[in-house]
């Protein structure tokens, strides 16, 4: 679990912490967009060079990395983890990357007045926003976005492999009857091929929804998954915490605990 009291005891002794290395969202770095090292659990053959951010275009944000953010993606990956603690830390991480989220919607600026009778200038988001998750691992994400926005309407799609072929195929889809006219906050939390986010979007895009009108909320991303969504829709905006060759793919099953 987080908050640990392991750093205040060193302190308390006088011992200095030891130098992290961590990347942040905004380093012009090649080694900064994801760790160079994987854990020895990983398999050995999957390539572990550092991608940039840059590389794969502005479309794609990062969260300014924290300790707090690295921990919890840490607790998240490590195969001991309790279900418990795996929720538990999986819902602070799902709210953070929601609230970043909206912060890419259009606000507007407005005037209120306080209780002692001031004017004070501040802003507001514009209405005309949804949330849309892909089932069932997207759906991990709909309680977050409600604990910041009470009265958000949010859509389903559900989208399986099929058996013989092994594409992506809709089953169901559900939205807004006026999503072609919303900001849409698409959630699915682990991006590994990218195969099925692109069927997604591809079934937004029929209901009138414009790709630049699409932010894809991820915890997640292989550099692969990231950039086949980009170079098939270069408009969508993608954010998440984590560009790394291995995704935890295990994040559905234990989220519902199924695994």
């Amino acid at each position: 679990m987080p908050c640990h009291n392991q750093q205040l005891n060193s302190v308390n002794s006088g011992q200095e912490h030891p130098m992290k290395q961590v990347r942040f969202a905004n380093s012009s770095s090649s080694s900064s967009s994801v760790p160079a090292v994987l854990n020895s659990s990983e398999p050995t053959d999957v390539p572990t060079q550092p991608v940039s951010q840059d590389s794969l275009g502005p479309q794609l944000k990062l969260l300014p990395l924290n300790d707090q953010i690295r921990e919890l993606q840490t607790i998240i990956r490590d195969k001991t983890t309790s279900r418990g603690d795996f929720v538990f830390c999986a819902d602070r991480l799902i709210r953070l990357v929601v609230e970043e989220g909206l912060n890419q919607l259009p606000f507007s600026e407005c005037t209120v007045t306080t209780p002692t009778g001031y004017k004070y200038e501040g802003v507001k988001f514009e209405r005309g926003n949804c949330g849309v998750s892909i089932m069932r691992s997207g759906e991990a994400m709909e309680q977050g976005l409600r604990d910041c926005c009470r009265s958000i309407r949010i859509g389903k799609i559900l989208i399986q492999s099929d058996e013989e072929t092994q594409k992506a195929k809709v089953y169901y889809a559900k939205f807004p009857p006026d999503v072609y006219r919303r900001k849409v906050l698409l959630m699915y939390p682990i991006l590994s091929t990218g195969n099925t986010v692109i069927e997604a979007v591809r079934v937004l895009i029929e209901h009138g929804v414009q790709p630049r009108h699409i932010i894809l909320l991820s915890l997640f991303s292989t550099p692969h998954g990231a950039k086949s969504i980009i170079q098939e829709f270069p408009d969508i905006t993608i954010l998440t915490t984590e560009v790394h060759p291995v995704a935890p793919t295990h994040f559905g099953q234990r989220y519902f605990g199924t695994d």
